[in-house]
């Protein structure tokens, strides 16, 4: 059952507006937000043939980060369990995490296979987009910055607007 936050957000972000949701912790924010965008992502064909991310979140604190990330995996099994049952063509979606602690093995991976769907923290976003891996973020369809009101009043936040504003760049003019 959606709770009542799920449901006032759901028709915006299905339309691929923006949206800011406001609502308790344990309310259903961060899932309204994936559940969209992994809907299109496995349903609909990927734009280009080179890999790249669609999906991005950018969470303030490295555990939540590792925790959506682990929470994650458990829906996006239980989609794939359900297409194969219904019969539907689909595409099950990969999922990388970058924080100050991901290994450099992981990262060199992530830069040749980027995942479909890229968690991660302000800083580090910001060194993807000051890399060579940034062009594994031009094809970036849907952003979820979590707990936004964490980085807003500092210097993070101000860092976070920046590296939103060279993601808007780099994804070029006609991105959706």
């Amino acid at each position: 059952m959606p709770t009542r936050a799920q449901e006032l957000a759901w028709p915006a972000i299905a339309a691929g507006e923006s949206a800011l949701v406001l609502a308790p912790t344990g309310s259903g924010k961060t899932l309204a937000a994936f559940l969209a965008a992994i809907d299109r992502l496995m349903f609909t064909p990927a734009p280009g043939k080179k890999s790249a991310t669609r999906i991005l979140y950018v969470s303030p604190l490295k555990a939540l980060a590792v925790d959506v990330e682990r929470n994650l995996r458990a829906p996006l099994v239980g989609i794939v369990r359900q297409a194969q049952r219904l019969g539907v063509t689909y595409r099950e979606p990969t999922v990388a995490i970058r924080t100050g602690d991901t290994p450099s093995r992981e990262r060199a991976r992530y830069q040749r296979e980027p995942a479909d769907i890229f968690i991660t923290t302000p800083e580090s976003l910001y060194l993807v987009l000051t890399s060579l891996a940034r062009s594994a973020l031009t094809k970036v369809e849907t952003v979820i910055v979590d707990e936004i009101h964490a980085v807003v009043p500092s210097k993070r936040g101000s860092h976070l607007a920046i590296s939103l504003e060279r993601l808007e760049e780099l994804r070029g003019p006609d991105a959706p």
